[in-house]
């Protein structure tokens, strides 16, 4: 645990943010179970549950930290929720409808050809696709 810890807080501070206690924690919880992605709430139920007392705006706070320090990304699935994807490598995703779930599609399974041109001083900095799946009706 030490060595995670250690490994969190040196993460942190190349991505400029201060290792707090509450950072190292949620960092923690976070990323040691692979890619994946979560809402707030998810995260804050985990936390709760591991003894991280931490509120729910806390959580909400630390994820947009961690996003602008490109810790993690935002994927904004539907108005009513947002998931935090710990994978910042380039890659879409499929949105199982009803069940709320998140599916990575890796990046060569999908080609997007004939993007308009950016306007006059900008420049495209990601492109988001979501596949939305749901049952077969039977």
């Amino acid at each position: 645990m030490a060595d995670a810890n250690l490994e969190i807080e040196t993460r942190l501070r190349d991505c400029g943010l201060r290792p707090t206690r509450q950072r190292i924690a949620l960092a923690d919880l976070l990323f040691a179970k692979g890619d994946r992605h979560l809402t707030v709430e998810e995260l804050h139920e985990e936390a709760s549950a591991a003894g991280v007392p931490v509120s729910l705006a806390t959580v909400y706070n630390t994820l947009h930290q961690f996003t602008e320090a490109g810790m993690i990304r935002v994927l904004a699935v539907e108005s009513s929720k947002t998931y935090f994807d710990t994978n910042i490598s380039d890659h879409h995703h499929f949105f199982v409808e009803g069940r709320n779930e998140v599916l990575d599609i890796p990046i060569n399974n999908l080609a997007i050809d004939n993007l308009p041109k950016a306007p006059d001083g900008m420049e495209i900095a990601h492109v988001d696709v979501i596949i939305r799946l749901r049952e077969k009706k039977a």
